[in-house]
């Protein structure tokens, strides 16, 4: 089975994050990758030079192109460009039998805001249709009214937004303050929790890592994953891409999503 995943995002221009981020990581890990594009972006490692949203009507015309063919297994939704777009969006896909995973990005790992206030205000509609949401810890900050948010905090937090709107949560644990590890844990409205953790690794390029581990998500929850499951595998890919990173650009740098395949392929020869 190869699974037929629909990317709704901005473009990145350098390559590191957005769109494009999102095909590399569907294609590496062995599914079919559509998009719609909700904005096109100037940006590179070291910030959003300029930004151009589409029109809400083209964006759903992309969408519309690609369920009515070739049709999707599961959707990511990342960057949105406007409130109008997430309410078309939200409509739209109501009805969408599929899992989606809502990247629910505001600000640029750079720093360059990508989501303006009434945009976010409209991200309570994706919320409720969507499958899964996974908000880095200011992102859930702002999603839940909360300020400074404690590490024993965000389960509480990821399950006042969970109940709020009937979906999974997966608080993402990068920005928090353990300096070993980074730990993300995931809510539901039925009061189930789990918790994910890795060692941290010291790096500045790590630009796109919301992006690969939402596109990740999308792609093994349309192989049919159970989510749990589906969370490891996408973490492990992602940690592995920062790991492979390449060192491009004088900022925050773009992820190996290619050396990933050639790391497993150099890991399965055979030793001498």
């Amino acid at each position: 089975m190869t699974p037929r995943i629909l990317s709704i995002a901005g473009s990145d221009s350098s390559g590191g994050a957005g769109i494009q981020a999102d095909i590399k990581t569907i294609t590496m890990l062995g599914g079919y990758a559509m998009t719609a594009i909700t904005a096109v972006t100037a940006q590179n490692t070291l910030g959003v030079q300029g930004v151009e949203a589409l029109s809400p009507q083209f964006v759903l015309e992309q969408v519309e192109s690609c369920l009515s063919d070739i049709g999707a297994d599961a959707i990511k939704i990342g960057m949105l460009g406007s409130p109008e777009t997430a309410r078309l969006l939200a409509q739209r896909l109501d009805t969408f039998a599929g899992p989606i995973v809502f990247d629910p990005v505001m600000v640029a790992t750079s720093g360059s805001v990508l989501a303006d206030e009434a945009t976010i205000a409209g991200f309570a509609a994706l919320m409720e249709i969507a499958t899964i949401v996974t908000p880095n810890l200011p992102e859930l900050e702002v999603l839940t009214g909360r300020t400074a948010i404690a590490d024993e905090d965000m389960f509480e937090a990821a399950k006042e937004l969970a109940d709020r709107h009937g979906i999974q949560v997966l608080a993402k644990g990068g920005h928090a303050g353990d300096e070993t590890q980074v730990v993300d844990r995931i809510a539901s409205p039925s009061g189930k929790y789990a918790s994910f953790a890795h060692s941290r690794i010291e790096t500045r390029h790590t630009h796109g890592t919301g992006c690969t581990l939402s596109a990740a998500l999308a792609t093994m929850l349309g192989y049919r994953q159970p989510l749990t499951h589906a969370i490891r595998i996408a973490r492990a890919f992602t940690h592995a891409a920062i790991e492979q990173a390449p060192g491009f650009g004088e900022g925050s740098g773009p992820l190996g999503h290619h050396a990933v395949r050639n790391r497993s392929e150099r890991d399965q020869q055979p030793k001498s």
